[in-house]
């Protein structure tokens, strides 16, 4: 998978577990320290987070960084990540 395709997979699966949790973008980046400009870049896919970052969104959260890389993609992802 494509770079540019994996980041747009990383921002849709923070996004997919911020709603799940019922967190806006604003509460995320206060619960991690990042701005709501910062949470939405890494959401669409335009900035390539570091494994520390993803470490400060997944205590966020929450969740282990292996439970944040283990899932199912769904299908209509991948048909849009295949564009």
């Amino acid at each position: 998978m494509p770079k540019d395709k994996f980041k747009i997979l990383i921002g849709k699966r923070i996004a997919y577990l911020r709603n799940k949790k019922g967190l806006s973008q604003p509460e995320l980046g206060h619960l991690c320290n990042k701005d709501k400009q910062s949470i939405n870049r890494l959401e669409q896919g335009n900035i390539n987070p570091s494994v520390f970052q993803l470490l400060q969104i997944t205590n966020a959260l929450g969740i282990s960084l292996s439970d944040f890389f283990d899932f199912k993609i769904p299908e209509e992802i991948l048909e849009e990540l295949k564009e």
